[in-house]
């Protein structure tokens, strides 16, 4: 099931599937528990981002090619951060480059493989890790570079947590409709120039492996957000480099899940 979260006419907030020509199929009930498909068609107003995340846990330095680009080491564990949920976004609402970042372009893209956590997750091995997922969706890491950089310590929260820095959809897409996550085709489109192509088989910790990792000691409780590291491709590797700026469009495409288009316009 292809689960959206949208607006409706009544201006409330509903979840709904099969989305085609402005209506979507009316669920009910939880998304963590149990959805059902009233069968009821209603318009659609806004999509959303398909879940508030309860936290947003992201793992850096995850493909092979992308470790290559950079010049880094592979990782020997799962490289975390966070971002603050502040900074989720919504299809199609633009991402804003910040003030602060507006003297020096530094803005970079950074396409992901979401996954969403369904039920409370402690201790899960790696075997049944996939059993805790609730669905995945598109995500887009959008990162300040001097930021994350040079402030903060050597901590990246700062360059990656600014409004609007996490737009996630178009739509959560449930397991059964995404039996192996590690073979998924990723393209991110950058005003319709493809900047980043790949498959999550190029991941160097799979979603299983991240999850059992994240899990250890630790409970990871429903509404947790994953974001599992980006291919090769983005801004600041290539030369000369790519940032972002004012009038850009991301259009960000997993095959199964759908694409996630954001414009970006300088913050007001």
């Amino acid at each position: 099931m292809k689960i959206i979260r949208f607006i409706n006419a009544q201006n409330g907030v509903s979840l709904g599937c099969d989305y085609r020509d402005s209506t979507a199929s009316l669920l009910e009930g939880d998304m963590y528990a149990s959805l059902k498909d009233t069968g009821k068609r209603i318009p659609v107003k806004k999509l959303l981002s398909p879940i508030i995340p309860i936290n947003i846990m992201c793992i850096g330095l995850n493909y092979h090619e992308h470790a290559r680009e950079t010049g880094m080491e592979v990782p020997r564990y799962p490289a975390l951060f966070m971002k603050n949920i502040a900074a989720l976004n919504h299809p199609e609402e633009p991402i804003q480059i910040p003030r602060c970042c507006m003297n020096k372009p530094e803005v970079d893209f950074e396409m992901e493989l979401a996954v969403v956590i369904g039920k409370a997750a402690k201790d899960v091995p790696e075997d049944r890790a996939l059993d805790y997922v609730a669905g995945y969706t598109v995500g887009n890491d959008v990162s300040a570079r001097r930021w994350q950089a040079h402030a903060g310590s050597k901590q990246w929260v700062r360059g990656k947590s600014y409004d609007t820095f996490c737009p996630i959809g178009p739509c959560l897409v449930t397991p059964d409709e995404i039996k192996d996550p590690q073979q998924l085709e990723l393209v991110c489109r950058l005003n319709g120039e493809v900047m980043q192509q790949a498959s999550t088989a190029d991941m160097i910790f799979s979603v299983a492996q991240i999850i059992a990792y994240l899990s250890q000691d630790t409970t990871l409780r429903p509404g947790t957000l994953i974001l599992t590291g980006t291919p090769a491709g983005v801004g600041f590797t290539r030369n000369p480099p790519v940032y972002l700026k004012q009038g850009d469009r991301m259009e960000m495409e997993i095959d199964r899940i759908g694409t996630l288009v954001n414009p970006v316009i300088d913050a007001p």
